[in-house]
């Protein structure tokens, strides 16, 4: 459970440093909403219910939530288009945005800005303020599926790569098409011959897979776990993780120890407009740590299936640039088209 503590301040203390927040606020049309970002604030899930995006925003409400339970609840708005590339475009170019709006990101977003699929737009054209935690692929088949383990499912696709069907929240050159690819060249097969469906969001694809419209399910175990929770059925074969999850998961094995050696974690964050007044950034970033240092923010992540991930600040600035740097690298491997590379 969280635990935050406020010191207490006397009423002429409180008063003095109201005033000196004011003083420092900007001018212009969000100087006002600076004062109280959370008020009115909201989550961007840039996808359709039901996938990694949604279970973003609903830890970043709840993390919230527990430390500034004054503020509303933080509202979750759907926005899908380009498994985020709407949503980032608008935002990078101002028109999504304010005091009070975040968007999701994950491991997947920067794989696209990456390749350049989130248009023009430089890794700075947003404010990265937070990472939440850490998720893994997962790898799942039909309920009724041939196949009741990994090595199974390898040597189907060394004889006959072309009737598996793949699908993901994700499209060609997405961390999900990655998640398949990979395993299609652990089998020693091309993975540009692959027959992969893309769906805009992993609930979406799930509800695919359980109409057996997809023969292999490439998503992300959070996802997963929260649609089994709901009664969903198919059979997971193995986590990407390097060990076995705890909880709910914790008798699929992972992925390494089937003799596969294929590990894919998927960071979960947030990010804001460029434009985002200073103060309403502080304000996120801070209560935003202050979530990630609470005693109960493990268990809020284990509770959606994720590993505790705590960046903000410079720290995840440079991770959000290592990262995508790195991520052009593998897609030049597997023989992806690289868009025009964003500005450094």
């Amino acid at each position: 459970m969280f635990a935050p503590t406020h010191p207490t301040l006397t009423p002429s203390r409180r008063q003095a440093l109201q005033a000196a927040a004011a003083a420092l606020l900007p001018c212009g049309s969000w100087a006002a909403d600076a004062v109280a970002p959370f008020a009115g604030a909201e989550c961007i899930a840039p996808s359709k219910p039901g996938g990694g995006f949604d279970l973003t925003c609903a830890v970043a409400s709840q993390a919230i939530a527990r430390v500034r339970p004054q503020a509303n609840a933080l509202h979750t708005r759907y926005l899908p288009g380009g498994i985020g590339a709407v949503a980032f475009d608008q935002t990078a170019s101002g028109r999504l945005g304010g005091p009070g709006t975040l968007v999701a990101f994950s491991s997947g977003s920067l794989l696209n800005i990456a390749q350049g699929r989130f248009g023009p737009h430089p890794v700075q054209a947003v404010r990265w303020i937070a990472t939440l935690g850490t998720d893994y692929g997962v790898v799942a088949v039909h309920r009724d599926s041939p196949h009741h383990s990994l090595p199974q499912l390898v040597q189907a696709l060394r004889e006959a790569p072309s009737k598996q069907v793949f699908g993901a929240g994700g499209t060609l050159g997405s961390q999900d098409w990655m998640k398949a690819a990979l395993l299609v060249r652990a089998a020693e097969q091309d993975p540009r011959k692959m027959r992969f469906v893309s769906f805009e969001g992993g609930g979406e694809a799930i509800k695919a897979l359980e109409s057996g419209h997809l023969g292999v399910f490439t998503g992300d175990a959070a996802e997963a776990m929260k649609a089994l929770s709901k009664g969903a059925q198919f059979k997971l074969l193995a986590v990407l993780a390097p060990a076995r999850l705890p909880g709910r998961l914790r008798d699929v094995p992972t992925a390494t120890e089937q003799g596969v050696a294929l590990v894919w974690p998927t960071v979960r964050g947030v990010y804001m407009a460029a434009g985002t007044p200073e103060a309403a950034v502080a304000a996120w970033t801070a209560a935003f740590e202050q979530a990630h240092s609470a005693p109960g923010y493990a268990a809020l992540c284990q509770e959606h299936g994720l590993a505790p991930h705590r960046m903000t600040g410079a720290a995840l600035e440079a991770f959000v640039q290592k990262s995508v740097e790195d991520y052009r690298v593998l897609a030049k491997e597997l023989g992806l088209r690289l868009w025009k590379a964003p500005a450094p």
